[in-house]
């Protein structure tokens, strides 16, 4: 990727030359403008303004959210959300229960199909277009049926053994993607988060601190880099609070990329595990959003030049296909490690999990399938495959 070659251009000095501009204030900082009208908080002209002139102020107003006084039985008091709910029915359950929608739609449309009939060329051409209309895509839909030809063709087949087969090829193919996220080898270990407006990042980041910190006690630092919303940053505080960890925030319309900069080196500073950069919901096709993540990471790399050590990329799985280009276009810009699909309760659209293991072969760390704290957990390969076609 561009930002990364050993080799600089004169529009990497360029880059360089803004980016120290960022880093390295000057002793005499003009005040900044008062923003006067919520236009001026739109994503491009915030962007427009950031991208050519850094304000000095950027670098001395962080504010740090103080982490509260509690003890984790307290949760329930803060909200009945965070109430752990794991012993009242295990994960595989709650899976089940979410992937509902898909697995009825997926499973009715088999049993219309495959009532005591013969695997012949029609039915798996059948059984082909239920796959893809359960956002498995054509590339999957046709793999999977392939497996049920080679040993199963021109035999009658069960309902119950159709469903068996299809979870196992399922699960073949999540198989090499169910990787859990490892925070250790590197401390603090720096984690951006990415992803369109409304895909679930803000949640996903305070499930993720209470999961860390809460459960697995690790010393947990959020950075609220989406700068351009106040209530992008005011439910990130929500969360931060509940899971009881620091949040580093600055005003609205600072640079995003000062935030994640200062968040680094309080948790340097700090002694943390895991710091997580919340970033602004960004749609794929804007190009100066787009670049905005670049730049992150390019400052965040004057710091500590491996980090960040993971860029995780949240989809909501109820836009089905469009998942595929959403992944596409932020692989142009970014190093992404890995996935986190959230809202599989929401519709029927759970085969695009299967779709995009196939494609892209990115390691899927987590799905989420409720609001709780425990409906986002890691992602289990034939868990996911079974309850997906109601095995």
């Amino acid at each position: 990727m561009v930002f990364w070659r050993k080799k600089k251009n004169e529009g990497m000095q360029d880059q360089e030359r803004a980016d120290d501009e960022l880093l390295h204030h000057k002793t005499d900082p003009e005040l900044s403008p008062l923003i006067e009208a919520e236009n001026d908080l739109a994503p491009d002209n915030v962007m427009a303004k950031s991208m050519n002139a850094i304000e000095p102020r950027d670098l001395t107003d962080a504010h740090t959210t103080p982490v509260p006084d509690h003890t984790p039985v307290d949760d329930f008091k803060e909200s009945e959300d965070l109430k752990d709910h794991t012993n009242e029915g295990g994960w595989f359950s709650r899976l089940s229960k979410g992937l509902s929608k898909s697995s009825n739609k997926l499973g009715q449309s088999i049993t219309d199909v495959f009532t005591k009939r013969k695997l012949d060329q029609e039915a798996l051409d059948e059984l082909e277009e239920i796959l893809i209309m359960a956002d498995m895509g054509p590339k999957t839909a046709a793999k999977i049926v392939a497996a049920f030809s080679e040993n199963r063709f021109d035999k009658e087949i069960e309902e119950s053994e159709i469903k068996s087969v299809l979870a196992s090829s399922m699960s073949d193919i999540l198989k090499p993607v169910a990787i859990p996220l490892d925070i250790n080898g590197k401390k603090p270990f720096v984690m951006l988060v990415c992803g369109v407006n409304g895909a679930g990042k803000t949640t996903t980041i305070g499930k993720l601190a209470h999961e860390y910190h809460m459960k697995q006690h690790k010393k947990v630092m959020i950075a609220a880099a989406d700068t351009f919303r106040a209530a992008a940053v005011d439910q990130l505080e929500v969360w931060a609070k509940r899971a009881h960890v620091p949040l580093i925030k600055k005003d609205i319309g600072s640079d995003p990329a000062a935030v994640a900069f200062e968040a680094l080196e309080k948790a340097k500073a700090d002694d943390v595990d895991l710091l997580m950069i919340d970033t602004a919901g960004r749609l794929q096709n804007k190009a100066n959003l787009m670049e905005e993540l670049a730049k992150i990471i390019r400052v965040i790399k004057k710091q500590d030049d491996t980090a960040p050590h993971a860029i995780v990329l949240v989809l909501d799985s109820t836009t089905g296909q469009n998942a595929h280009s959403q992944v596409q276009n932020f692989k142009d810009v970014v190093n992404l490690t890995g996935l986190v699909v959230t809202k599989l309760d929401g519709s029927a659209k759970g085969g695009v999990v299967v779709s995009l293991a196939q494609e892209f072969g990115l390691p899927i760390h987590a799905v989420g399938v409720g609001e709780k704290i425990e409906d986002l957990s890691p992602f289990k390969a034939e868990e996911f495959a079974k309850a997906l076609v109601g095995a």
